[in-house]
């Protein structure tokens, strides 16, 4: 019969894994009858009202994430700009834009039409 040995250290590496393997639960939030009503309609085939809010409060994080990453790039950009005086005149900006919509347009315009 082979025995095992507790040992401080065994129970400080049952203690670590249990600890991680623990999860927490994302605090109900009270809703109108009617708006339940519309989440539950676009639900997935077999999908669940905790896996939706889970999908969305996951996409909404990420998205959070991007924002503060987009918004540090610009104050990076704008402090370089300042820096180094290197600024691009917003109408000449909005004016490159424009040349770029209008020669898509154009291209689009030269295509065959296939549908009726």
């Amino acid at each position: 019969m082979v025995r095992r040995v507790d040992s401080w250290l065994d129970h400080v590496a049952q203690l670590r894994y249990l600890v991680a393997m623990k999860s927490a639960c994302i605090p109900s939030v009270p809703v109108e009858p009617e708006f339940l009503a519309e989440i539950e309609s676009v639900l997935a085939d077999g999908e669940s009202l905790a896996e939706f809010v889970e999908a969305a409060v996951r996409a909404s994080v990420e998205r959070r994430y991007f924002q503060a990453d987009f918004i540090a790039r610009g104050l990076r950009s704008r402090d370089e700009a300042k820096r180094t005086g290197g600024y691009i005149d917003a109408d000449d900006v909005v004016a490159g834009l424009q040349s770029k919509l209008d020669d898509a347009r154009d291209r689009l315009s030269k295509l065959p039409k296939t549908y009726e």
